[in-house]
């Protein structure tokens, strides 16, 4: 298989924004919903909502973040998932996009401060990739990072991912600030290594238990 080539044909485009119930050893992802704003308010800190794309919450409240996910979820080509650990909402993974056409997803990741540097982050990238690759027929997963988020740029560079390059001054935020995006990516034909790293990681994590 060379690395151009997808370990099988793609999915209905409809597949790719299916809301499925992600099931891992340490973390649950579930469809993101209103009922998960109370969760992130209260273990969201001023760093996430400095980095928030699409602007984050308008009001710093639970209300505030219930509309928010309500904005996330309307938005064409996405599919958001809350990270569970022990029935409680740390964090939200995504399909930022999706683009059945080509063979591709975008995913995105928000860990509340808790939930950074555990298991939630490699593990809800492998269900992720693990679901592009294998049941999406996806012939690349890719990641833009923010360039001042040194904590999520040396994540996806642990991950294996190759990086392309930086899309400079590529979104707009809130306030007037251009951000640079950094792209990471994955072909299908690396994805067995890059697997078998993430599950080493999280064999690691179970044998500090």
């Amino acid at each position: 298989m060379t690395r151009e080539q997808s370990p099988l044909p793609p999915a209905p485009p409809a597949a790719w924004l299916e809301r499925v119930t992600l099931t891992g050893r340490h973390i649950l992802l579930v469809p993101l919903g209103e009922e998960h704003a109370a969760d992130l308010h209260a273990g969201a800190d001023e760093d996430t909502y400095a980095l928030l794309a699409r602007g984050g919450p308008e009001e710093r409240t639970a209300q505030g973040w219930a509309a928010y996910i309500t904005r996330l979820n309307t938005l064409p080509g996405r599919v958001n998932w809350a990270v569970l650990v022990g029935g409680r909402a740390v964090g939200r993974i995504s399909y930022s996009e999706v683009r059945p056409a080509d063979r591709w997803a975008e995913i995105g990741t928000m860990l509340v401060p808790a939930a950074q540097g555990t298991a939630a982050n490699p593990e809800g990238k492998l269900l992720l990739m693990t679901r592009a690759f294998e049941v999406l027929g996806a012939n690349r997963v890719h990641f833009k990072v923010d360039a001042r988020n040194a904590r999520s740029l040396r994540a996806v560079e642990k991950l294996g991912a190759v990086r392309e390059g930086t899309l400079r001054q590529f979104q707009v935020r809130p306030g007037g600030y251009a951000r640079d995006s950094v792209m990471f990516s994955v072909l299908s034909g690396e994805w067995p290594g890059v697997k078998a790293g993430l599950r080493a990681r999280l064999d690691a994590f179970d044998s500090a238990r």
